[in-house]
């Protein structure tokens, strides 16, 4: 959601049933200030064996913020990312990114995935779309 939802997460749910409590509660326990970081949110996901969506509906049932997006996106203070274009990309890194593009993005999954599986770092990956000027989209918490 938008920064100007901000206290209004939730409502982008409409009338949905709030998630497990299981998960409510270890997204408040993680939280610090407001805010939960995208790493404690998707290690919550893997511990209860939930989607990561599962907890990006909790963060937001409880107007809680997502920090440090593991791309570089957001959440490094108002209006920060850190994701910057990548000097230069390998043309094996450029054809896999845009073999997954759909409707000229890629989500934040398939360019999880291509970083995993190259064993770089997925702010390298943001980074290399940066570069391409290629948008990112479908935060598997549901932040975008």
């Amino acid at each position: 959601m938008a920064h100007q939802d901000e206290g209004h997460y939730r409502a982008k749910h409409g009338n949905a049933a709030p998630p497990a409590q299981a998960v409510l509660d270890a997204a408040k326990e993680s939280a610090k200030d407001g805010m939960i970081t995208c790493a404690a949110a998707h290690g919550i996901a893997k511990r209860l064996n939930v989607t990561p969506e599962d907890v990006g509906r909790a963060v937001d049932f409880q107007e809680l913020k997502i920090s440090k997006c593991q791309l570089g996106l957001f959440g490094y203070g108002k209006g920060v990312k850190l994701v910057k274009a990548a000097e230069s990309v390998p043309a094996d890194l450029e054809r896999e990114i845009r073999a997954a593009l759909m409707d000229g993005r890629i989500s934040c999954r398939d360019l999880w995935n291509i970083a995993d599986a190259r064993k770089m770092a997925r702010q390298d990956a943001a980074n290399a779309c940066e570069k391409l000027g290629i948008r990112i989209s479908r935060c598997q918490l549901g932040a975008f």
